[in-house]
């Protein structure tokens, strides 16, 4: 045997005993991680089990007559409300705590509720305010490990009825041909004909106005205090995130209630104002609008959103109207008519800015357009530093492309500060 073969042999026997050396080290190991595994698994199991039971029946009741069926997640009562669906994928929690939802029974049309659990950062309130919810599977089970509780204890907190195992794609469907109206979801076994009684009683959406009913009570703070920026926000359902976004562009922000006068918002010497976004129907807000006039004629840089967004509209003569559907979900295609460039974003609203009437006026235009119908999706004033969107540019849930909608607003400040 020559030295090289010797090389090889030699090399060959250290390998393999430090391999099986390994080995074993890695049975014992492995045996140990199994039991250690096995153990946890039994502890979850016993902890998660998704147990069947016998869930009572329930029904979707709408205005017209019309009858979805499902079952209760065993939160028994009524609720009534607008019903709309959202087609978001994803973000329930953000969703469900949204301001602007208020008054309205959410369908759901993503197949999955509830499967990734509660997360306290996820808010976008003070808590929940849909009327209800509509979807097909329920999840009473979540998987997210750092998620503080599930849909269900999050909902059996304020009792908020919920109807699941609905066909909601023939649901959506209906709504898509007959337009949003009111609804009433049942658990409890209440008679077809008391509910249809009560369900005739609920008000219409279109000449309602919620922003009172979601509106902070007393003025607030949001951010560092010796942040470079002052702005006035008017409440009139504002979303935390909102708040978040402005923060984060070095704005410190006192948040006002939807009914302040236009003197009390001055007095926090402001280098600008925000108009948020809220629930219902724009046009009884006057005290609103007359406020907006106010503020406009200041020439401090104005920021709107939603149903600040029209509310800017009807402060100057533009009228708004009740849109069949209305636009929920997170994935909406707009353009930006100035920079020709698309956007997808996330949106929430059953009104909208009539579009003919802000062509005609003289001191707007219109700077983006919603690609599925052609409805105004956002405007700016020529003679003043003001500028709006319908949608919601903060994204919570949904993608980032309008984020840069804070930066304008922080440049318009930039400007007229100097």
């Amino acid at each position: 045997m020559n030295f090289l073969s010797l090389s090889f042999f030699f090399a060959f026997f250290f390998r393999f005993s430090i391999g099986f050396a390994k080995k074993e080290q890695r049975f014992y190991s492995n045996s140990f991680q199994k039991e250690e595994f096995r153990l946890n698994l039994q502890n979850f199991t016993t902890q998660h089990t998704m147990k069947y039971s016998n869930r009572n029946q329930a029904i979707l009741l709408l205005s017209d007559g019309t009858v979805f069926h499902g079952k209760s997640i065993g939160i028994e009562g009524t609720t009534f409300g607008e019903v709309c669906f959202n087609t978001g994928m994803t973000g329930y929690q953000e969703i469900f705590t949204d301001p602007s939802y208020f008054g309205q029974i959410m369908v759901a049309t993503n197949a999955h509720i509830g499967n990734y659990g509660i997360h306290e950062d996820e808010v976008d309130s003070d808590g929940i305010k849909i009327a209800g919810l509509v979807c097909k599977n329920f999840s009473f089970n979540y998987s997210r490990p750092d998620a503080s509780e599930g849909l269900f204890e999050y909902f059996e907190k304020v009792n908020l009825v919920a109807i699941s195992d609905v066909d909601t794609r023939a649901l959506v469907s209906y709504i898509r041909d007959n337009g949003a109206m009111n609804a009433v979801i049942c658990t409890d076994g209440t008679p077809l004909e008391e509910l249809k009684k009560q369900l005739a009683a609920v008000p219409d959406m279109k000449g309602l106005e919620l922003a009172s009913t979601v509106s902070t009570k007393e003025p607030y703070f949001f951010g560092d205090e010796n942040a470079t920026y002052r702005i006035a926000a008017l409440d009139l359902g504002i979303k935390t995130n909102i708040l978040r976004c402005l923060a984060e562009r070095d704005c410190y922000i006192k948040v006002f209630p939807y009914n302040t006068s236009f003197e009390d918002l001055k007095a926090f010497n402001p280098d600008g104002y925000f108009l948020s976004n809220g629930p219902g129907d724009p046009d009884p807000l006057k005290d609103v609008q007359e406020v907006a006039r106010q503020i406009l004629a200041t020439d401090v840089p104005v920021f709107g959103i939603c149903l600040g967004h029209q509310i800017i509209a009807l402060a100057n003569g533009i009228s708004t109207y009740k849109m069949f559907n209305g636009h929920r979900g997170i994935n909406h295609p707009v353009m930006n008519v100035i920079t020709n460039r698309g956007e997808i974003t996330s949106q929430n609203h059953g009104f909208a800015v009539v579009r003919e009437e802000l062509e005609k006026h003289p001191d707007f235009e219109i700077t983006h357009v919603h690609l599925n119908d052609g409805t105004v999706a956002g405007m700016r004033m020529k003679n003043k530093s003001c500028f709006s969107v319908q949608y919601h540019p903060e994204a919570s849930p949904g993608p980032h492309d309008a984020r840069y909608l804070f930066d304008q607003f922080v440049e318009n400040i930039k400007l007229a500060k100097n």
